[in-house]
């Protein structure tokens, strides 16, 4: 679950990590208010989306008096923002950061990520901030300095003076870098984050650091014990569709092909996908019903992929471990008759009581093609939509 950098910076705060005063606006009438409060003679302003590259899509402005802040702060509530991290579709800004100008002296990069090689939480650090981590560490290796988070969520004291003096901090600045380090260290591990980062980390003039940007996403299968930060959940950056499957516990990401798939578990699904694309065609989703789904997950699901008007055709593949075949053939049986799919449904299951779940699907006299292998599903599903293009 992503948040927005405002919620990313509050949490941020509570681990004594230095932010520069700010307010957010979700309405005009909210920046009078807030110009006032925090004595605002020019400000920075963000829009607030689950995206990056906000800068580049005119979606980071700087304003020279009250006046145009208010002027801007109008423009980019509710201003869409495309680009190719949100899809074609965007993201609308709901909300506006509003933030005091610093005096930059020089940028850096602060993170901490689950490090998949090793299996542990790692801070990421370099010296070059304001940019892609990605570019920095493709581009300059030597730049990138990665320092192992113990799992309580300290850092051993002699990493940090590492980290210090990679990082160039002396004295007072080396003081303050320890501290926002600790911080980010153990909030990653306190949320139960998969990212969280500081990009650009920034020194003021004065010898100080700040964290001028923040970012933080947790590991939605850490969220139940996590209800604090579940509640930051923000529905209007996700499609209509990924926030009805959030509702039903399925999990699912649009893609840009015709043919839906709904299968239960992810490297079955990845499997799918890929043996679509082997037979020519391309999956309009991912959709895991999950190994227990119900008739009413599985009639969700059918709704989910058909509200894409892309889907041309729609293949479920389904091995039935823990889910009985019996139970997926009637969630199917109805959905079918509840929604009148026009488009052709192909149907692969194998497992427990598959044999009854074909009978099912078989005297419902319904017009759904069986496949008994994965091979054979997909290549039907592609011929009955390379028909219906004929």
């Amino acid at each position: 679950m992503n948040t927005h950098e405002y919620q990313a910076k509050e949490i941020l705060s509570q681990y004594n990590i230095p932010i520069p005063e700010f307010g957010v606006a979700s309405k005009i009438h909210d920046v009078d208010p807030l110009i006032k409060r925090l004595g605002l003679k020019e400000a920075v302003l963000k829009i607030q989306v689950h995206a990056g590259g906000r800068g580049k899509a005119g979606g980071v402005k700087f304003a020279k008096t009250p006046e145009e802040i208010v002027k801007i702060a109008e423009n980019l509530l509710g201003m869409k923002m495309v680009n190719n991290q949100t899809g074609p579709l965007g993201v609308i800004a709901h909300k506006v950061l509003i933030a005091k100008p610093l005096d930059i002296q020089k940028e850096y990069y602060l993170g901490a990520v689950i490090d998949r090689e090793n299996a542990i939480p790692i801070l990421i650090a370099s010296p070059e901030g304001g940019m892609e981590i990605e570019e920095v560490a493709a581009n300059h290796p030597d730049k990138i300095l990665k320092v192992p988070i113990e799992l309580n969520g300290s850092v051993r004291a002699y990493r940090l003076v590492k980290l210090c003096k990679f990082m160039g901090w002396n004295g007072e600045m080396a003081k303050i870098g320890t501290r926002i380090a600790k911080g980010v260290a153990q909030a990653f591990i306190d949320t139960d984050a998969s990212l969280l980062e500081i990009n650009p980390l920034v020194s003021s003039k004065d010898g100080k650091l700040w964290a001028l940007d923040a970012k933080l996403s947790i590991d939605d299968n850490a969220l139940f014990r996590q209800p604090e930060v579940a509640f930051l959940y923000d529905h209007t950056q996700q499609l209509e569709n990924e926030v009805a499957a959030k509702e039903f516990e399925l999990a699912y990401i649009a893609l840009d092909g015709n043919i839906g798939c709904m299968v239960n578990g992810a490297g079955l699904a990845m499997a799918t996908m890929d043996i679509i694309k082997y037979c020519g065609g391309a999956p309009a989703n991912f959709l895991d019903v999950g190994g227990g789904a119900s008739k009413e997950k599985v009639a969700a699901g059918f709704r989910i992929i058909l509200s894409d008007p892309n889907v041309k055709a729609i293949l479920v593949n389904i091995f039935g471990g823990i889910m009985n075949c019996a139970t997926l053939a009637e969630g199917i049986i109805d959905a079918v008759k509840e929604m009148g799919i026009k488009v052709p449904l192909v149907v692969r299951m194998e497992g427990t009581n598959v044999e009854e779940g074909k009978k099912l699907l078989e005297k419902s006299k319904l017009p759904i093609i069986t496949a008994d292998g994965l091979a054979e599903a997909a290549e039907k599903v592609c011929a009955e939509l390379k028909k219906g293009k004929g």
